[in-house]
């Protein structure tokens, strides 16, 4: 069982309106992680660091793209250094701040994250969890 991906879930996708903002907004943003475009369709792209695990695209149904109240997508950051990172290409590429880096504490001891909303309004988050910090570290 060595080898088997420790992920729960295959892959998220959202709706865009701005398709072309939206990959170059995702190109910035998600490079501070170290992904890349892993796959490209016709309206939508897919990143991730070996597999598509985080899609953009253009809806299926040709109704337009909406924000999903209530949700966000967290993305794993490998350091306190990659949240920033995260944050500050984020800002530059348009993005809202929707809360700048740091710990909150209750999200538990070991987050590090932050959070802000693309240029079309969906919530994303990056996180690192720093071990380290936790209580019985």
């Amino acid at each position: 069982m060595a080898d088997e991906n420790p992920s729960i879930i295959s892959h998220v996708s959202i709706g865009v309106n701005d398709f072309n903002r939206a990959v170059a907004f995702y190109d910035k943003v998600m490079a501070t992680l170290g992904c890349t475009r892993v796959m490209e369709h016709p309206g939508a792209v897919a990143y991730g660091k070996a597999f598509p695990e985080f899609w953009i695209g253009t809806p299926i149904d040709g109704y337009p793209a909406s924000v999903g109240n209530g949700t966000h997508v967290g993305f794993i950051a490998g350091s306190k250094e990659a949240v920033h990172a995260f944050y500050d290409a984020a800002l530059a590429a348009g993005a809202q701040d929707n809360g700048a880096p740091g710990p909150r504490p209750h999200y538990g001891a070991p987050y590090y994250g932050c959070f802000v909303r693309d240029p079309e309004g969906h919530k994303i988050e990056a996180a690192f969890w720093d071990e380290s910090a936790a209580p019985d570290a």
